[in-house]
């Protein structure tokens, strides 16, 4: 009994020890602490930091170099070759072409969106042609959306397309079939502090983004055009998904469709060139046709001046393109001729501007909106409506007049309603 008492004394104590472990045990993990230390640093991660503050600092410094010597050079004299117009005879003001409806000239500032500006102000000419209807409409809403699809296509061509500021005229058309159009009211875009409208940061940005795509590889087309839309949304603001029109609300492919009832087929792109068949379809070949469209009525030099003059004649508006950065069109004067030392103006056939096309010094840079006409003299003058600077600089803000010689050597693609080609279409292979 008493080695039984004994062995049971035994086995509590070492239970009560063990016990005691434990709860000792516990006591201690119960006393660990949370300390701070000093947070680890990469030293490679630091060195790349410390580069690029370093990269940031010698770039702003070199900005500021940049925008000193640029300034000190404005200040030297530069001279430009301008043709003199001390003796030509020409409109003296708007008025002497009796203008159709049009919006005043609106001025595109630091954009390349031309080709928005006066395709849009023709459909607007048009909407008032057809219907009787002034409603001012928004370029950058098609603006905003060019830049989507171009980003779109470089994705799919892997880089190779152009990614530019510029398009041609019926890419309104294009942006309108796919996304619709806007009231200028309802968007504007975002202007500037001073009221002018700006897209040098916002280009530049869009353009190293796809770079650093093209430069790594990255060809998710969901993702860049998403990081895209990002950078437009930061710069121009996002266009309207529904808006309200004459108190009712409605998509911007609604607005098209049943306010203005502008039917995009309507209207068609002329070009008059010596590389493509007459009275066939095929590329305008300049780099602002992006997209590659075969969609030009190819017609010869007589046609394609007959055309707009009849447009004109009739009721009608033109947007066109071509070159602007010639010695005969001179901005102080609002006028735009042929000079003689150019060539002489009985020379000017399809040959001379085709062989001006094919060595570059005639260049599609710039649309216009060809709103009026007269015959003054011996000459054919169009009264043209101009967002460019240039147009700025004389008496007639946004005005300028163009001579005929000068449309039919320089301006190369237009667009316009096609009923003005009814006659020629079936002559089409």
């Amino acid at each position: 009994m008493k080695k039984l008492f004994v062995f049971m004394l035994i086995f509590v104590l070492c239970f009560s020890v063990v016990v005691y472990a434990q709860e000792a045990k516990k006591k201690e993990v119960k006393k660990d602490k949370v300390i701070y230390k000093e947070q680890y640093v990469d030293p490679v991660i630091k060195e790349m930091f410390e580069k690029n503050e370093k990269l940031k600092e010698e770039a702003a410094v070199k900005k500021k170099e940049i925008i000193k010597a640029y300034k000190e050079k404005i200040k030297t004299e530069r001279k430009t070759l301008l043709f003199d117009m001390s003796a030509i005879e020409k409109p003296a003001s708007p008025d002497a072409f009796k203008p159709h409806f049009h919006f005043e000239p609106v001025a595109q500032y630091l954009t390349s969106t031309c080709w928005s500006f006066c395709a849009t102000s023709l459909l607007e000419s048009e909407l008032y042609r057809l219907h009787k209807k002034k409603i001012k409409l928004s370029e950058m809403h098609t603006a905003y959306y060019e830049f989507v699809e171009k980003t779109r296509y470089f994705v799919q061509t892997r880089g190779s397309s152009l990614f530019t500021r510029g398009a041609e005229l019926n890419s309104v058309i294009r942006m309108w079939e796919k996304y619709g159009a806007v009231p200028y009211d309802v968007y504007p875009g975002v202007l500037e502090e001073d009221g002018r409208y700006d897209h040098s940061d916002m280009y530049m940005e869009m353009y190293n983004y796809l770079q650093y795509i093209k430069e790594n590889d990255y060809w998710c087309e969901k993702t860049v055009v998403a990081q895209i839309k990002t950078i437009l949304n930061k710069y121009m603001g996002a266009p309207p998904k529904t808006f309200t029109f004459e108190d009712k609300e409605m998509t911007p492919l609604e607005f098209l469709k049943d306010v203005l009832k502008l039917n995009t087929k309507d209207y068609v792109a002329v070009m008059s060139t010596l590389s493509v068949p007459f009275y066939t379809k095929g590329e305008f070949a300049v780099p602002d046709n992006w997209w590659h469209s075969k969609e030009y009525h190819n017609v010869p030099l007589e046609v394609f001046y007959g055309i707009i003059k009849k447009a004109l004649k009739e009721g009608y508006t033109v947007a066109i393109g071509g070159d602007t950065s010639e010695p005969g069109k001179n901005g102080f004067e609002d006028a735009a001729i042929i000079p003689t030392f150019d060539i002489p103006q009985e020379y000017i056939d399809q040959s001379a501007r085709e062989f001006r096309f094919y060595n570059r010094t005639s260049t599609d840079d710039h649309g216009i909106h060809i709103v009026g006409y007269t015959r003054l003299g011996e000459h054919d003058w169009y009264l043209i409506k101009d967002s460019g600077r240039s147009a700025r600089y004389g008496k007639f803000e946004g005005y300028y007049f163009f001579r005929d010689d000068y449309i039919k050597l320089k301006m190369l693609g237009y667009m316009v309603h096609k009923d003005l080609l009814k006659d020629i279409l079936p002559k089409f292979k």
